[in-house]
């Protein structure tokens, strides 16, 4: 469920503060997995956090947090972007990252997009890599449905052997997670997404993995 809602730094022109809770069925591995994600602006930009739990057979698997801060202000055409991530599993560590950057954003309340590419530091890695991030989200027939997610495309060079018993593979890895939501109430919306990824978590294969999900807004 990594990043989804980084598409709230889209809406900084509608919205001081938006948070929600996800939760999903992976239909293909059969585990949970619940999202919190919150987004909130001031006067010299925004920041956006999340934080993902697996759960296999009632405990939790693995976790893996994000936390993101674009420093932009009204006269700035394009933002700064600074993030960590990193996370664990109880099979591997995800390698503490830090991704410096661009971000550039342009929405109304119906369709809109966001994008930032930017070098990325592998904890570990002994070469330069780098990361690139697009969002988008599209509302339809009044706001009833709406169409959203992310893709991501970044580099994993520098080193074959375990950084914090994650193995940088010097793979390219993408991964894009489209979502489709039903919105039943102004809280509760009905839908799910489709992972579908290459070289992520240390698989070097290819996967589609839909889930179903709910989704309460704050």
């Amino acid at each position: 469920m990594k990043k989804l809602v980084t598409i709230f730094a889209i809406l900084s022109a509608f919205a001081v503060n938006a948070q929600n809770f996800q939760l999903h069925r992976d239909l293909e591995r059969g585990h949970y997995t619940s999202t919190f994600e919150m987004f909130k602006m001031d006067k010299w930009g925004n920041t956006f956090t999340f934080i993902d739990f697996d759960y296999d057979k009632g405990n939790v698997s693995s976790a893996y947090y994000e936390i993101a801060r674009v420093l932009k202000t009204e006269k700035m055409p394009i933002g700064l972007h600074v993030e960590y991530n990193g996370g664990t599993s109880n099979q591997f560590s995800f390698a503490n990252a830090w991704i410096f950057g661009a971000n550039y954003a342009k929405g109304t309340k119906d369709w809109g997009f966001s994008t930032y590419a930017g070098y990325k530091a592998i904890k570990g890695a002994d070469e330069a890599n780098f990361q690139v991030t697009g969002t988008w989200y599209v509302n339809l027939f009044k706001g009833k449905v709406t169409f959203s997610g992310f893709a991501d495309l970044w580099t994993e060079n520098g080193s074959d052997e375990a950084i914090a018993n994650y193995i940088v593979s010097d793979d390219t890895v993408f991964l894009t997670e489209p979502q489709i939501w039903y919105n039943a109430t102004e809280n509760l919306s009905i839908g799910g997404e489709v992972e579908i990824s290459s070289n992520f978590q240390q698989s070097h294969k290819s996967y589609i993995r839909p889930t179903l999900a709910v989704k309460w807004n704050f």
